[in-house]
């Protein structure tokens, strides 16, 4: 099942995400939709927020084969590098807008899989950034709140339109 996307503005996108503590049927069923969401819309990632459901679960795929798409549920991240690097980023609830963030090149991130197995492990590159910004969704923040507010002025025009995508 597709769900629809929600844009910036949206009460679930500024909300902090609640812990998963059952992985149960309609877990499942979320994260299956979540994929099809992301495949329809070609993301390389997507929160639960993103489709309106304060729940702490995200779907990374960097596209490095066919094989590279990963679910994570209430993920952390333990530890980041000290290398920062900037790179354009985009987000499925801010269409149209890109702009230069900067984050750590690399993550050490631990969280539980759908099959409800823990998992930890490092992340570098595409695959770092992506658990990074998905993780800002899970804590209310859209990549374009950490911009300088000079940049972000520049963006209010299309910000506002944006709001209007909200069902």
């Amino acid at each position: 099942m597709v769900h629809h996307l929600v844009y910036y503005g949206n009460t679930t996108l500024s909300s902090v995400a609640e812990r998963v503590d059952n992985i149960d049927g309609a877990v499942i069923s979320l994260i299956s939709g979540m994929s099809d969401t992301m495949s329809r819309e070609k993301g390389l990632g997507l929160a639960a927020p993103q489709v309106d459901v304060g729940k702490r679960i995200i779907i990374v795929d960097p596209g490095d084969n066919k094989n590279s798409r990963f679910v994570l549920i209430n993920p952390v991240i333990k530890e980041f590098s000290q290398k920062v690097e900037p790179y354009e980023e985009g987000c499925l609830s801010v269409p149209g807008i890109y702009t230069d963030i900067t984050r750590p090149s690399e993550v050490l991130v631990k969280g539980i899989t759908p099959e409800g197995e823990e998992t930890e492990f490092e992340a570098s590159g595409l695959t770092a950034r992506i658990i990074q910004h998905e993780i800002d969704h899970l804590d209310g923040i859209l990549f374009i709140d950490r911009v300088e507010k000079f940049i972000r002025d520049e963006f209010r025009a299309e910000l506002k339109k944006i709001k209007k995508l909200n069902r």
